[in-house]
């Protein structure tokens, strides 16, 4: 299976008062992966998220180094697909969540289906 890994570096104000990064932060990480994912691989078109679930599994405390992101793929469905993303360092998972997101047309503000193209992206991806 193929993993889209993210170096994610971690921002000073991002520390909450336990010199933890804060579970806010968590999020726009895993959202920055996903945009480096889709413009690595040319993924185009509008995409929304339409569902977030995220399990905070142990405090990430601030540092300097970068933390792992890993994004793969578990459903792809007629208009919408499903990313699992882990914020992890080697021997620990931070935080895991699952991205549910919805190819958008923006003319008609409703979803559509996958191009064929963006499908076989997906693929690559998959579980």
């Amino acid at each position: 299976m193929a993993r889209h890994l993210f170096q994610c570096p971690l921002r000073w104000s991002d520390m909450d008062a336990d010199g933890h990064v804060h579970n806010a932060a968590h999020l726009r990480y895993l959202e920055e992966s996903r945009i480096d994912l889709f413009w690595k691989r040319g993924f185009g078109g509008a995409n929304v998220v339409a569902q977030m679930d995220i399990d905070y599994l142990k405090p990430l405390p601030y540092r300097m180094e970068p933390v792992r992101i890993e994004t793969w793929v578990t459903k792809i469905g007629t208009s919408s697909f499903a990313l699992q993303q882990e914020i992890r360092d080697d021997d620990v998972v931070y935080s895991a969540a699952v991205c549910t997101m919805v190819a958008f047309d923006q003319a008609t503000q409703r979803s559509r289906p996958l191009p064929d193209d963006q499908r076989l992206l997906l693929k690559d991806l998959e579980a």
